[in-house]
């Protein structure tokens, strides 16, 4: 008879899931709560369900954890109404006492309350408990609301910044996963070099990279493709605007930000052209380049993320790019974007064990150009860049 473990992609092991709710239950022991509660719905920005229990939330269909501080943990999914048999499977879970469903979507909007009497049916086990939420902004205020009508003497406490603190900062088993993405993304650049050429569309580079990975374990997969000819900014673009086909100069601006075995992610970006690049496109790549060395030399423990980001855009504008808009630098996990980011209002400063991506960008009214990469802080600084493709301008 077949094993049906045999069905899954890579797990993490039970000393590591055992690591972590050691860690949270001395957390919650010294906030004095009683219940963690977290629901995510989609595996690019849904690390705390993977981090607690090692199954991932996927297509918007959301999961709701709830960890208590003295027993096994509830998943509340969505699947069928009692008597019929909840997801996911009794083998493919750990740490879980209780698994329950209901049909319950968001694009259907009066079930909210179908997972929500679930979640309450749990938690009102203990008289007026301490609930710390976990992530907030994936929790519904219909959920939040039906909890705290159905909770008399509940109280709700905000948990996610003392979660993230110890999530951000990796164990040695998330490192090698983290180090076994990269290396899967390197891979998927010598693939798509080999595919470019004139009279492909764009989405075609998309497939060919989304292949690529898939074929070596990725789970789930951010892929970003533009083309454009040089002499006018190409940057990254989604599905819904990928249908131009390649001409003979073109550049082609590519982001593989997928995870790997075990779901953690990087991501690596690479410019290509066909042909040569223009000096122009050469001299911004070249500045991209050097402001992630920049970055690199002041990404050491202790760090302010604002302090991080102003040096970026005080180099950028300096050399007469635009500063930067949106993120240049951001840290990595089961979660595309997590804590630690280079934004202002960043109060998490760098940490050893911290997997940061660094991808600044050269970018005016006639180029774009960018560079990205992912490193693990050590005591001393940025560990050696985990991707080991060139940092320069892929000529096809």
């Amino acid at each position: 008879m077949d094993d049906p473990r045999e069905r899954l992609s890579r797990s993490i092991s039970a000393d590591e899931l055992e690591r972590r709710w050691n860690a949270v239950r001395e957390i919650m022991r010294e906030e004095k709560v009683d219940f963690l509660l977290m629901r995510n719905d989609e595996e690019f920005l849904g690390g705390y369900v993977r981090w607690f229990t090692d199954i991932p939330a996927r297509h918007s269909y959301p999961t709701t954890v709830i960890f208590p501080i003295d027993e096994e943990m509830t998943l509340i999914n969505c699947g069928p109404f009692p008597p019929g048999e909840p997801p996911p499977p009794p083998w493919a879970v750990r740490g879980v006492k209780n698994r329950l469903s209901a049909p319950y979507f968001p694009s259907v909007h009066y079930t909210y309350k179908y997972d929500a009497e679930l979640a309450v049916s749990v938690l009102k086990a203990k008289k007026s408990p301490t609930i710390g939420l976990v992530g907030r902004s994936f929790i519904p205020t219909n959920f939040f609301e039906y909890l705290s009508t159905h909770l008399q003497g509940a109280r709700f406490v905000e948990m996610t910044d003392q979660i993230d603190q110890i999530k951000a900062v990796k164990s040695p088993e998330e490192i090698e996963l983290i180090k076994e993405c990269a290396a899967l993304q390197d891979s998927a650049i010598e693939h798509v070099k080999r595919q470019i050429r004139p009279g492909r569309r764009t989405f075609e580079i998309h497939a060919e990279a989304q292949y690529s990975v898939m074929m070596q374990g990725s789970e789930r997969q951010l892929i970003l493709v533009n083309s454009g000819p040089q002499g006018t900014p190409v940057p990254f673009a989604f599905r819904r605007f990928q249908n131009r086909v390649l001409k003979e100069g073109d550049q082609v601006s590519l982001l593989i930000e997928v995870n790997g075995p075990g779901g953690f992610y990087t991501e690596i970006a690479r410019i290509f052209t066909i042909g040569e690049p223009s000096a122009e496109l050469q001299e911004a790549h070249a500045a991209a380049v050097e402001a992630q060395e920049q970055a690199l030399s002041l990404l050491k423990p202790g760090a302010d993320p604002g302090e991080l980001l102003e040096a970026n855009n005080n180099f950028l504008v300096k050399r007469g790019y635009q500063e930067e808009r949106r993120l240049f630098a951001h840290g990595q996990g089961y979660d595309l974007v997590e804590r630690p980011v280079m934004l202002r209002d960043e109060t998490m400063n760098i940490k050893a064990g911290n997997n940061i991506t660094v991808h600044p960008a050269a970018c005016n009214d006639r180029v774009w150009a960018t560079v990205c990469d992912n490193y693990i802080i050590t005591e001393d600084g940025p560990s050696p860049c985990l991707h080991k493709t060139p940092k320069e301008i892929i000529v096809v």
